[in-house]
């Protein structure tokens, strides 16, 4: 299950050539796409790459897997990160769709199910903002609501956020998993090995939807 590249500028090819893809295919089937992008530091350089790929951009909408409640001009901000490093170049045609302040859920409806999901994880096994140790966590893994909101005290930076659930997540065609680092690729150990994590759960109900992409650099 976990495809392995040595180097990270790798990973990020073979991420965008699948992504693209996806939404190309999407197009062509069904005349728009959507895409849920994600924070962290993981997807910068496949942005960078994305946002040139040959797709039928104006015909994307893209959203994200979850954000912190800040404004968009805040270093922490996901959707910051998405309109600098992907919302440029041919990709700025695309329609964006942020999840602070949080959206009518009948905004999202229409975009699923999402034809390509990116996500990152956690050292601690966390997916979107599906974080251990949150008294909701349950309710955010098994609830048929979309979106959760998150109390600050939590990840880092312990930020009061707004997450997709898993349910939303699951509501998908394609997911991509990118991960880099050995302590991340022993959490996966871990997930496939049965601890119950929330990366366990999207991967146990994912099936063959899921690709995880590993590189051992940062």
């Amino acid at each position: 299950m976990l495809e392995r590249y040595p180097a990270s500028e790798e990973l990020s090819a073979v991420a965008v050539d699948a992504i693209g893809t996806a939404l190309s295919e999407a197009v062509a089937c069904r005349r728009t796409a959507s895409l849920v992008a994600t924070g962290g530091r993981s997807p910068g350089a496949i942005y960078d790459r994305l946002n040139l790929a040959d797709v039928d951009w104006p015909r994307i909408t893209v959203t994200l897997s979850d954000d912190r409640c800040v404004s968009e001009d805040h270093p922490d901000s996901n959707a910051r990160l998405v309109r600098s490093r992907l919302l440029k170049g041919r990709a700025a045609a695309a329609r964006f769709l942020p999840l602070w302040p949080a959206p009518e859920t009948a905004a999202l409806r229409p975009l699923m199910p999402f034809d390509v999901v990116m996500l990152g994880m956690g050292e601690d096994g966390h997916i979107a903002s599906l974080i251990p140790g949150d008294p909701g966590l349950e309710d955010g893994l098994n609830t048929v609501e979309l979106l959760r909101d998150v109390p600050a005290g939590l990840g880092s930076p312990p930020l009061a956020r707004i997450t997709l659930t898993l349910t939303a997540i699951l509501n998908s065609r394609a997911i991509f998993l990118l991960i880099a680092g050995e302590p991340k690729r022993e959490v996966i150990s871990r997930a496939l090995a049965g601890e119950d994590l929330p990366v366990s759960r999207l991967i146990k109900r994912a099936g063959d939807r899921l690709r995880i992409f590993w590189t051992p650099g940062a």
